[in-house]
C-alpha cells in the first residue's frame, strides 16, 4: 500500500490519519508535543470550537460524527447581551433545528488520535519536531526531542548532544503543522510561492464561568455575545456545564483599560455586568495577572501543493481569525476534499495533489476574508437595525426561494457550498437587494413629488 507521512498530530493531522487508516495506507505522524492524552495541561490556543456542517461531513466519513456531536453542546442562536446586563435579543442561526455544536478542542483531538491508532498501519511519533523538507529527496526532516537518560554509565558523563535529524520518506507528505508551519517556512524560497501574513490589531484573553450548583450559569444552547463596538465578549457552553469565555479587543484597549487589577474589574463591570458577576473578581484578576493577550493571525498562501507529493493543509495553508467559527471546519473539509480528490484520480498522487491545490486555494482565501468580515459583524453590526432588517429579508427570501436564496451565514455554516461560490452568490444577492432599494427609493421619490404637486396651492408653490 502507499505510504503517507503527516507533519503534526493536531486536529487536521489526526483526522488525516483517520482518513488514510481507513484507506489502508501506511501512516506515520510526527508531533512536536508529548502525547496529549498523557498531559495534564496542553499549551496552545483553546478557544472553544464550533462544529458545523463541513466538519460534521468530514467526521462522518471516518465514522466519528455521531460520537463527537454527542460530546458537544448544540447552539441554535446568538443571544446578544445588552450593556445593562438585563435585556437580550435572540438571533436564530438558521431554520428551526439548524445549529452548531460547541466542542472541546482537546477531547476532539484525543478521540481522533485514538481512532487512528486502532489501525495497525498507523504510527504516531510524539516528541518529534518537524524541521523542514529536503527538496532534492522529497523527504520530511524531523528530530526526536525527548531527552535520553542523563544517568551516566560507569566511567562516562551524561550526553549533552542533540538527537540526530531523521529523513522520512513517503509516497505522500501532508504538512498539518499549524500556522507557524516549519514545512511551509522551508518552502518560502521556492519561486512563485505566494504568501501573506497579517496580524490583526485585536488580541484575546480566555476565562471561564464555572457551573452553578452543577447547572449551567447561563442558557446553554446559544452562543452568548456581548458586542460593544470595537471589542466584544463571547461565551460557549461546555459539556461539564462550564462556559469558556473569551474577550476580543484591540491591544491598545487591553493596555489602556485592562492593565491593572482596578482597571480590568471596572472595565468588565461597566461593559459586561451580567458576565462580571458570574466570572467573579478573583478569577478575572488571577487570569489577567497570569496571561497576556494573545495575538490573532491570518495567513494565505498559494499553491497548497509542491513536488507532486506534498500538500499543505489546515492552518499551515490558511490560518484564519476565529470569528466565523470555520478554522477547524475548513481544516476538516480539507481532509475530506483531498480524500475525495484522491478517489477521483484513482489514487494517482501527483495528479490529485495538483487538482486539490487548484480546487482549494480560492476557497481558503475566501473563508479567510469572510472570517475577517465577520468580526465586524460580531462586535458591532449585530446591534444595527440595517443588519437586523437584512437578516429578516434573507430569511423571508429563503422561505420563498429555498434553493436559490440561502443567507450568507447558512451557506457557510450549514452547507458544503464551496466558500468561493458562497461569496459569488452573496454578491448576486447584494445586487438584487441594491436594485430593490433603488426601485423603492425611486417610487418613494415619485410619491413625494406627486404629493407636493397635488398640494402645490396649499404649499404656495
Amino acid at each position: 500500500m502507499p505510504s503517507v507521512v503527516i507533519a503534526g498530530a493536531g486536529l487536521v493531522g489526526a483526522l488525516n490519519a483517520c482518513f488514510f487508516a481507513q484507506k489502508g495506507w501506511d501512516v506515520s505522524v510526527y508531533e512536536f508535543r508529548k502525547d496529549i492524552r498523557t498531559m495534564k495541561h496542553v499549551q496552545g490556543r483553546s478557544i472553544n470550537l464550533a462544529l458545523s456542517q463541513r466538519g460534521k461531513s468530514a467526521l462522518e466519513a471516518v465514522g466519528l460524527r455521531e460520537y463527537i456531536v454527542n460530546q458537544g453542546v448544540p447552539m441554535y442562536a446568538r443571544l446578544v447581551h445588552n450593556k445593562d446586563g438585563k435585556t437580550f435579543s435572540r438571533q436564530p442561526y438558521g431554520k428551526p433545528g439548524e445549529h452548531i455544536v460547541s466542542i472541546n478542542r482537546r477531547h476532539l483531538n484525543e478521540v481522533m488520535i485514538t481512532q487512528a491508532e486502532k489501525s495497525p498501519n498507523v504510527k504516531f511519533f510524539f516528541e518529534h519536531k518537524v524541521k523542514s523538507i529536503d527538496y532534492e529527496k522529497k523527504q520530511l526532516v524531523v528530530q526526536c526531542t525527548s531527552q535520553p537518560s542523563r544517568i551516566p554509565s560507569f566511567g562516562r558523563k551524561p550526553s549533552q548532544q542533540e538527537n540526530p535529524e531523521i529523513h522520512v520518506e513517503a509516497d505522500l507528505i501532508l504538512a498539518c503543522d499549524g500556522a507557524y508551519s516549519a514545512v511551509r517556512r522551508s518552502l518560502m524560497a521556492i519561486p512563485r510561492f505566494d504568501f501573506s501574513q497579517e496580524y490583526i490589531e485585536h488580541g484575546y484573553v480566555e476565562l471561564n464561568i464555572l457551573a452553578n450548583n452543577n447547572r449551567f450559569a447561563f442558557e446553554e444552547n446559544v452562543f452568548h455575545l456581548w458586542p460593544r463596538g470595537h471589542f466584544t465578549l463571547i461565551a460557549l457552553a461546555n459539556k461539564d456545564k462550564t462556559f469558556t469565555v473569551t474577550i476580543f479587543a484591540p491591544f491598545t484597549e487591553f493596555e489602556k483599560h485592562m492593565s491593572t487589577t482596578k482597571d480590568v474589574l471596572s472595565f468588565f463591570e461597566e461593559n459586561f455586568p451580567d458576565a462580571y458577576k458570574l466570572l467573579g473578581k478573583e478569577h478575572i484578576t488571577e487570569t489577567f495577572n497570569r496571561v497576556k493577550p494573545q495575538p490573532l493571525v491570518s495567513i494565505k498562501c498559494s499553491p497548497h501543493s509542491f513536488f507532486d507529493n506534498l500538500v499543505l493543509m489546515g492552518d499551515a495553508a490558511h490560518a484564519m481569525v476565529p470569528f466565523y467559527g470555520q478554522g477547524m471546519n475548513c481544516g476538516f473539509e480539507d481532509c475530506l476534499v483531498f480524500s475525495e480528490t484522491l478517489e477521483e484520480y484513482g489514487n494517482d498522487i501527483a495528479s490529485a495533489v495538483q487538482a486539490y491545490s487548484k480546487k482549494r486555494v480560492n476557497d481558503a482565501h475566501s473563508i479567510n476574508d469572510l472570517a475577517m468580515y465577520n468580526y465586524e459583524e460580531l462586535k458591532d453590526l449585530v446591534n444595527r437595525n440595517s443588519y437586523k432588517l437584512r437578516k429578516k429579508f434573507d430569511t423571508i427570501m429563503n422561505m420563498i426561494f429555498k434553493n436559490s436564496w440561502i443567507p450568507l451565514y447558512s451557506m457557510v455554516t450549514f452547507t458544503r457550498i464551496p466558500y468561493s461560490e458562497v461569496i459569488e452568490r452573496r454578491k448576486k444577492q447584494d445586487k438584487v437587494v441594491s436594485g430593490i432599494l433603488k426601485t423603492t427609493s425611486l417610487f418613494a421619490l415619485i410619491g413625494i413629488v406627486a404629493g407636493i404637486y397635488s398640494n402645490r396651492k396649499v404649499l404656495g408653490l
